[in-house]
């Protein structure tokens, strides 16, 4: 069967709407079967991140800002102003202080990421959809059965970052880091028709553990996942130093990228759009620090 560009249903929460969206950087990225594509191949190697990167970073790179703000009618005035020397540092851009808030109420976990989102009440060993079966399981995602072994039967979140949004990332509570490592791999796109046609991705490709001690929620695996084009994940925080809610914590650099979040069972449980949607194979827009899931 031949690879096909497919739209990916997203239900935009603001605006109340589903829409189809493809993500910006290449139709490979977006193809239904990676693994039978010779340029999803050859773009999931490391050299190819390395390469691409030197580039994004160069001033010749900046002449594509433009009409990438253009065609995504990018509201640029959310963001600090320029100038932008290169696209990598477009990519980077930060939010006007103020503009997005986390929710006060303790009980209650900000999107930590802006970001389409999939949710889980709990992740059992026969769970089909949207990924088949062991792409969400924990042990493999988190690399140890060991450290997977709390989050058994717990909650789920799964959010996918596209190249038009802000790559920053947030904590959603108050709380320390425990243990935490990285995981080298390829650079597979972590799009959702590809998860079903080349389920080992989200473990295949490299990634940031970080088991986060939370004020409100618990213990949780949060795994950040390089995806096509984006080798680079940098942790602004530091690992040993305790965090607050709403504090940046990483920055994805250029592409797409994705955060998968485990939880204990019984701890907090996803909004129920979240839910709802994830259930009809639709993911859910949502924009930094709105409600993602809340304490039971």
């Amino acid at each position: 069967m031949a690879s096909k560009p497919l739209p990916l249903p997203v239900f935009d929460r603001k605006a109340g709407r589903l829409i189809e969206e493809f993500m910006d950087d290449a139709p490979s990225t977006y193809e239904s079967a990676p693994r039978r594509s010779l340029n999803q191949w050859l773009e999931s190697h490391p050299l190819y991140d390395w390469l691409l990167a030197a580039y994004q970073n160069s001033r010749f790179s900046a002449k594509k800002i433009p009409p990438f703000i253009r065609k995504h009618a990018i509201d640029m005035s959310q963001f600090e102003p320029g100038p932008y020397r290169s696209y990598a540092e477009f990519f980077e851009r930060r939010f006007r202080p103020g503009l997005r808030h986390f929710p006060t109420e303790p009980g209650s976990m900000g999107a930590f990421a802006e970001a389409r989102y999939m949710g889980w009440e709990k992740m059992d060993a026969h769970q089909e959809f949207p990924v088949k079966g062991h792409s969400l399981e924990a042990a493999r995602i988190l690399g140890s059965a060991t450290l997977a072994r709390s989050f058994a039967g717990g909650p789920v979140i799964l959010a996918r970052l596209s190249p038009m949004d802000y790559h920053h990332v947030h904590y959603f509570d108050d709380g320390r880091t425990g243990e935490h490592h990285r995981a080298a791999g390829r650079l597979w796109t972590v799009n959702w028709h590809a998860l079903l046609n080349k389920p080992d991705i989200l473990f295949r490709n490299e990634r940031h553990i970080n088991i986060l001690d939370t004020a409100n929620f618990g213990r949780m695996g949060f795994v950040e996942i390089g995806a096509l084009s984006v080798g680079r994940i940098v942790q602004v925080h530091g690992v040993d130093a305790p965090y607050t809610r709403g504090q940046e914590k990483s920055v994805f650099r250029f592409g797409g990228s994705a955060i998968a979040v485990f939880g204990e069972p019984g701890r907090w449980r996803p909004t129920a759009d979240l839910l709802e949607n994830t259930a009809k194979g639709i993911e859910t827009l949502l924009r930094l620090g709105e409600p993602a899931a809340s304490r039971e």
